[in-house]
């Protein structure tokens, strides 16, 4: 156990330590767990093959204590050394009578005791009277004197659905962050569409105005054929003219 310790300490202070976990590491009794851990709240000891608590140390603020499955019997007047004890698992020890219990009903903030696998569980009355003895009691085996489960596990679920509805608030956030995308990308496409039509429109004005200077040039182009005609008819008319005038002029020689 003590190897544990220090492996479980990782270099820390014992002071700093406020979980600690030894579980399945051994040992028959409680070796190298110092009053140095003043702060530790929970403290883990399932499974080691603890045959009583002797040896156990003075932890003021130890709130939460695991000690199923191993082989204790009695002794948990040592507990007392910490009063804020909370919640306590004694299942699948070696506890055969409520006497042996007596000792909890000193700890005035115990709400959670399992004795589950424990044959003081067969006693009749067993229930009723373990939360007599321990006044202070408010679930025995994870439910309360009226059946109903443990709090502990309404609040486990209260956590899971509490991270479920974070994800999905996560979840709609992102729903609408891609919304927004799609909607910038809707915008760009609007205004690439509009400079595109904008260039169009731009091109379709060009060539009607090339086209109309094209007109332009073959009116021109008409009218100086018709100047030219007229211009060709008034030189006929001029010579046909100069023509009858030599004719009479030469007929007068006559």
């Amino acid at each position: 156990m003590e190897k544990r310790i220090e492996l479980e300490k990782r270099g820390r202070s014992p002071d700093k330590i406020a979980e600690l976990n030894l579980d399945n590491c051994r040992s028959t009794s409680i070796v190298g767990l110092s009053d140095e851990f003043t702060n530790l709240e929970t403290l883990s000891l399932i499974n080691v093959g603890l045959t009583s608590l002797k040896g156990f140390p003075k932890l003021p603020n130890l709130k939460k204590l695991e000690l199923s499955d191993n082989r204790i019997s009695a002794g948990l007047n040592l507990l007392h050394t910490s009063p804020k004890l909370t919640h306590l698992n004694l299942s699948g020890n070696k506890i055969k009578d409520l006497d042996t219990l007596e000792p909890l009903k000193e700890f005035k903030n115990l709400k959670n005791l399992d004795l589950f696998n424990n044959e003081a569980t067969s006693i009749d009355n067993y229930r009723e009277k373990v939360f007599h003895l321990i006044p202070s009691l408010k679930y025995l085996d994870g439910f309360d004197m009226e059946d109903r489960e443990a709090e502990d596990s309404e609040v486990e679920d209260d956590e899971v659905n509490g991270n479920e509805s974070e994800d999905d608030d996560e979840e709609g956030l992102e729903d609408e962050e891609d919304e927004d995308d799609d909607e910038d990308l809707d915008d760009e496409d609007v205004g690439l569409d509009a400079v595109y039509k904008e260039h169009l429109e731009e091109e379709s004005e060009g060539e009607d105005y090339e086209g109309e200077g094209v007109e332009d040039e073959e009116d021109e182009d008409e009218l100086v054929g018709e100047e030219e005609e007229v211009e060709d008819e008034d030189g006929v008319d001029e010579s046909a003219a100069r023509g009858k005038k030599r004719k009479h002029e030469d007929g007068e020689g006559n």
